[in-house]
């Protein structure tokens, strides 16, 4: 082929032929966690739907998060009751929906002598914790002692240690989450395809009836119409508007938050632990990922769009020290830091209120443009499907008030009773037990499970075709390459980062963020997706300059 433009992926004309066909119920904008939630809640009511996303599912906040599912223990200080029920009650949703990415997770509470949040505090702040889940958690928290927390978390310095507790939330894969919400759209029949961006608006009489869009994989454009378009872009949430129509003016307040992975035998901790900074008193987490331990997060003012934002030395050395303060032996230094990032949270400017970010409520917004541009902002992870089912219910609304109804086109399916892909299993542990004798690698065989679950056998069958299949990726790193040639068949994969950044985390737990890598897979990439040696060279080219943006460190 030289220099001509590669083939498009196996899956693209087929998708790209069916945007072009007849008008859609609704068409979302934007693949994370939100745009892929409404998608879902949307094509399992039956409507025709498409969800577009400008670069791969999961780009942006969706997987730059610490990684959990959780009631909102922090929120229950700033009084946000309502979310914290809400939040609880999504939490054991996904508990049931998709058990393999979203797990159980136990957190220690140490308070220490002088603490910002009194020991007090914490455990009546826990106690109404249980009561806002209808006393529905995992487990009910307890009261520990001094002893007691030290049993727990061995590693926690016990200067000044007067007691704490212990509660349970839960720990996810954020991009995979994101990813499984996606296909469960696409299983359910919606359009779904990533690196198509949307760069303008198609209107009749003053009303938004469709998108023009770019694909950004083979250079071509079509308008895809639809009956109802919903903004669901996150931090891009007023520049979508924009795009699309007259501006709404500031919908969203961004607050940048940042993490750090460490090698978690530096830290010591067993689970996860929620700590007050000794430093300025802010709650925060050290969670377990595996062999690393996840540190965050800061918050301030987003003052770079959501495609510059990056993490900051002084972050960095926050975190550092707020960790090294109670975990006395840990010793950090910047030398220990595996990668860094920075996501920017899409608070709703109406939910906001004169407050600072820290204060300011999670609860998500949805604004109606005149011309019918459903835009959604705020909100987390946790809740995600029920900004989706919030979503949907305005964009039905708006439809028939406007004369265009949508009309479901097959029997609607239950979004709170319909697993994720590969969530429709009995018992984790004879799940993981399998994998690992079947893989006969115990990490590369829980690793399958708890990314595909059910569905994990899907992936190991290339490994039993091809031996050479079941090889590491990364030696230190249970991730395998038929991951690779199953992520291209079957999740869309297009790029290498697609496949190192968010089909798994190899970018975020290697301290070349997955340079190299990218090198070892890049001719099965090749292979699969038919690239000549001029496109694998500008493949990896390419990748090494997005995880540049996404893992340099700001100088402040």
């Amino acid at each position: 082929m030289g220099s001509s433009a590669p083939p498009p992926p196996p899956h693209r004309p087929a998708v790209w032929a069916a945007l072009a066909g007849e008008p859609f119920d609704l068409v979302v904008i934007g693949g994370g966690i939100t745009g892929a939630g409404v998608a879902r809640e949307a094509a399992l009511a039956g409507y025709r739907t498409a969800l577009l996303e400008r670069d791969d599912f999961a780009a942006g906040t969706s997987s730059r998060s610490s990684r959990l599912v959780h009631g909102g223990v922090r929120y229950l200080e700033h009084g946000h009751l309502g979310l914290v029920f809400e939040s609880s009650r999504e939490r054991r949703l996904l508990l049931q929906l998709a058990p393999h990415l979203v797990r159980p997770l136990a957190f220690t509470w140490p308070v220490y002598r002088g603490a910002r949040v009194p020991l007090w505090k914490v455990r009546a702040g826990l106690a109404l914790y249980d009561a806002l889940s209808l006393f529905r958690n995992v487990h009910p928290h307890q009261g520990l002692s001094a002893a007691e927390v030290h049993a727990q978390e061995p590693a926690l310095a016990t200067h000044g240690l007067q007691g704490g507790a212990r509660y349970w939330d839960a720990a996810t894969n954020d991009t995979r989450l994101t990813l499984a919400t996606a296909l469960a759209a696409r299983d359910a029949g919606a359009v779904i395809v990533n690196h198509a961006a949307v760069v303008g608006g198609v209107r009749s009489s003053g009303r938004l009836t469709g998108v023009l869009v770019h694909d950004r994989l083979g250079d071509q454009q079509l308008v895809v119409q639809a009956r109802v378009v919903v903004n669901a872009t996150g931090p891009w949430s007023d520049a979508t508007a924009a795009l699309t129509g007259e501006s709404q003016g500031t919908q969203l307040l961004g607050s940048a938050g940042s993490h750090i992975a460490v090698p978690r035998n530096r830290v010591g901790n067993h689970d996860a632990v929620t700590m007050v900074s000794p430093l300025d008193g802010r709650v925060m987490f050290v969670l377990p990922a595996g062999a690393h331990t996840i540190i965050g997060t800061t918050e301030r003012a987003a003052r770079s769009g959501p495609d510059e934002i990056r993490a900051t030395e002084a972050e960095i050395t926050y975190l550092l020290q707020s960790v090294n303060g109670q975990f006395g032996d840990a010793r950090l230094s910047r030398d220990d830091v595996i990668s860094a990032w920075c996501g920017i949270r899409p608070l709703a400017a109406a939910r906001a209120g004169a407050g600072n970010a820290g204060s300011a409520s999670r609860e998500h917004a949805v604004v109606h443009r005149a011309d019918g541009l459903v835009s959604v902002t705020g909100g987390k992870l946790t809740t995600y499907r029920a900004m989706a089912a919030d979503v949907l219910t305005h964009a039905t609304r708006g439809a028939a008030a406007t004369g265009a109804a949508l009309v479901s086109r097959r029997p609607p399916q239950d979004s709170t009773s319909t697993p994720l892909p590969g969530g429709a299993f009995p018992h984790r542990e004879p799940l993981l037990a399998e994998a690992r004798a079947t893989t006969r690698d115990a990490a590369v065989g829980e690793q399958l499970a708890q990314s595909y679950g059910a569905h994990w056998r899907r992936v190991w069958q290339y490994a039993e075709a091809d031996e050479r299949l079941g090889t590491r990726i990364v030696e230190q790193l249970p991730y395998v390459l038929a991951e690779v040639r199953h992520a291209v068949e079957h999740e869309l994969a297009c790029t290498l980062a697609d496949v190192l950044v968010r089909r798994t985390h190899i970018a975020f737990e290697t301290r070349d963020h997955g340079r190299a890598a990218a090198r070892c897979i890049a001719p099965h990439m090749a292979s699969a997706l038919q690239w000549s040696a001029t496109t694998t060279a500008a493949a990896l080219a390419a990748y090494d300059a997005e995880v540049t943006r996404l893992f340099a460190v700001d100088a402040v």
